[in-house]
């Protein structure tokens, strides 16, 4: 055992992996479901449950066990702490304002984009999106702006351990078309999703850089899908999107 295993605590890494094992998709889990998702024997991820539930973490109804609001806590505090959700939070509010629709920016999680800032103007996904928030990176326009500005070794990887699979009829889920769509990304400066996340939903996002050029976070502008082809959509948001992005490249770091 090297110094630095000597220093991990075995049991806290746990039962991360077991808070970690609930998501906006499986909500519920059973003690035997927990253990299969979070790769832990079912005694360990009863012993870690049980201490959530005690802690206030979790609630416990005799089969399923479900996280409470609670558990923000251990993600609230280093959103808080995070200077990019202070720094395009105002912007945000502004393009919005400016045109109507709900603007969002995320990071990349491995295999998810993270919320880290939001500005409503109406509820277009049957969720409700806040700050903390995920989704899978390979069907999101966010995620796919994101992945992008990784090397195509890397890019495919997080591709493959998503695993990725329809959640509409539309979602692309093949590494190889996912691949292309990202080079076409990377050539556009920007993605569009029509209805692969959730039907009746697009989003357009353009990557966030600092003043090194260097991709820090996405922003996107979330619609309702209706008659206006994807070319008006662009022709309509992508000024105002690149015209954010320019300014946040001034003072991010």
């Amino acid at each position: 055992m090297t110094a630095r295993e000597r220093d991990i605590m075995g049991g806290l890494a746990k039962g991360l992996r077991v808070i970690e094992a609930f998501s906006a998709e499986q909500p519920r889990l059973s003690i035997a479901e927990a253990a299969k998702i979070a790769e832990l024997d079912r005694a360990t991820t009863r012993r870690c449950l049980l201490t959530l539930a005690e802690m206030g973490y979790a609630a416990y109804d005799g089969k399923f066990f479900t996280l409470t609001p609670r558990v923000l806590r251990l993600g609230t505090g280093c959103l808080a702490a995070m200077p990019l959700p202070r720094i395009v939070q105002p912007v945000l509010d502004l393009l919005s304002q400016e045109i109507g629709e709900s603007t969002s920016v995320s990071i990349l999680d491995e295999t998810e984009i993270v919320y880290v800032a939001r500005s409503a103007q109406r509820r277009v996904m049957s969720i409700a999106l806040m700050p903390g928030s995920r989704l899978p990176a390979y069907c999101t326009s966010m995620g796919r702006v994101l992945l992008a500005a990784l090397g195509e070794t890397e890019a495919r990887a997080l591709l493959v351990r998503a695993h990725p699979i329809a959640r509409t009829g539309r979602t692309v889920t093949d590494i190889d078309r996912l691949m292309d769509i990202l080079q076409e990304t990377r050539a556009d400066g920007h993605a569009v999703i029509d209805q692969e996340v959730e039907i009746g939903l697009r989003s357009i996002a353009v990557p966030l850089r600092n003043m090194r050029g260097q991709t820090v976070a996405a922003l996107n502008v979330g619609l309702s899908a209706g008659t206006e082809s994807i070319d008006d959509i662009k022709a309509r948001y992508l000024p105002a999107l690149n015209r954010v992005q320019a300014e946040l490249a001034r003072v991010l770091a």
